[in-house]
């Protein structure tokens, strides 16, 4: 039962996903011109070379629909939103792909248009939350991105990992039951030659791990469990089982400890794209932090009263449920 001492303040990955994709440059529909033949030379025959591509604009054309100009931005722009996996296909796969789908997009936008779709109440409303929360990506994005460089993630690496002393892991599983009279009782099983994978399966109430693992919880440190469970865990020997109950907020734990190992301290390229996530969290509550104190907010209760700042409105019923129609 592994626990996180902090919560995700944003889905700071989703947010940023488009800004550092790297950009994907499109040739596809020009693909026969980089094999065209080149005149063929004096007195000798005709080779075949590609002669340099020079970047296309991203302004070119690409398609119209009843007037409406689709670019190679574009296309572009939707190659970055793309899957890693379907980025690696072929770009004279990709392109026309990407160009039959914008074309597509845009009939269907005309039609919902024709329809009137774009007065309808709920549409609208929808429409301005995507609008918004674009609104909101762009500022996040603008505070943050500049600030996620090599020498910003060095530096993180530098006073959170190189300086840090190698940790103990250890390998365990558990079988969590309520009361310390059905832990006894495990332990007395155990003791009489009872498998614990299959006890733990049977009944532990940590169906998580019990189900399909035998109560294995894989390796962790020391500070990813509860305190009491951390501290059994760690002060067992390898290949025993716990001979009294360990009590823990979640009920009471019969703990087996299945290896043990001090893991080195990763190198930097190792830890690169975690510290890179790390480092977009922290700079995005930041970001958060200053534009909330640059204006002022008022709370106020079900009652329509103002809330002491800091306090939290006591709440009857369902507040988040729609309302009735």
């Amino acid at each position: 039962m592994r626990f996180s001492s902090s919560g995700t303040f944003f889905a700071a990955t989703a947010l940023f996903a488009s800004t550092l994709l790297s950009s994907v440059c499109v040739h596809g529909a020009h693909a026969a011109d980089a094999a065209a033949p080149t005149a063929p030379a004096a007195g000798g025959a005709a080779t075949q070379s590609a002669p340099a591509q020079t970047p296309m604009d991203p302004n070119s054309v690409i398609a119209t629909v009843n007037g409406e100009k689709i670019t190679l931005d574009d296309i572009r722009k939707s190659a970055a939103n793309m899957p890693p996996q379907l980025r690696q296909l072929p770009q004279n796969m990709i392109f026309p792909m990407l160009v039959n789908q914008a074309v597509d997009q845009k009939a269907i936008q005309m039609a919902a248009r024709k329809d009137g779709l774009q007065n309808d109440a709920e549409v609208k409303t929808a429409m301005e939350t995507a609008a918004n929360t674009a609104l909101q990506n762009a500022w996040l994005s603008r505070q943050v991105v500049p600030q996620l460089t090599d020498a910003a993630i060095h530096d993180y690496y530098l006073k959170n990992y190189a300086n840090k002393t190698p940790e103990k892991e250890v390998h365990a599983r558990h079988i969590l039951v309520k009361t310390e009279a059905e832990a006894q009782d495990v332990i007395k099983k155990l003791k009489g030659g009872a498998n614990f994978g299959t006890l733990a399966e049977s009944l532990s109430t940590d169906k998580g791990s019990a189900k399909n693992n035998g109560g294995d919880l894989g390796w962790f440190k020391k500070g990813d469990m509860v305190p009491a469970f951390s501290d059994a865990a760690f002060n067992m020997k390898p290949g025993t089982y716990s001979q009294t109950p360990v009590k823990s907020q979640f009920g009471y734990h019969v703990i087996q400890v299945l290896a043990d190992r001090t893991v080195p301290v990763p190198k930097e390229d190792e830890v690169k794209d975690k510290i890179r996530q790390q480092l977009i969290q922290q700079d995005v509550r930041a970001a958060v932090e200053k534009a909330t104190s640059a204006v002022k907010i008022l709370r106020f209760g079900p009652d329509g009263k103002p809330v002491p700042e800091g306090a939290q409105p006591a709440i009857a019923g369902n507040p988040t449920a729609s309302p009735a129609k």
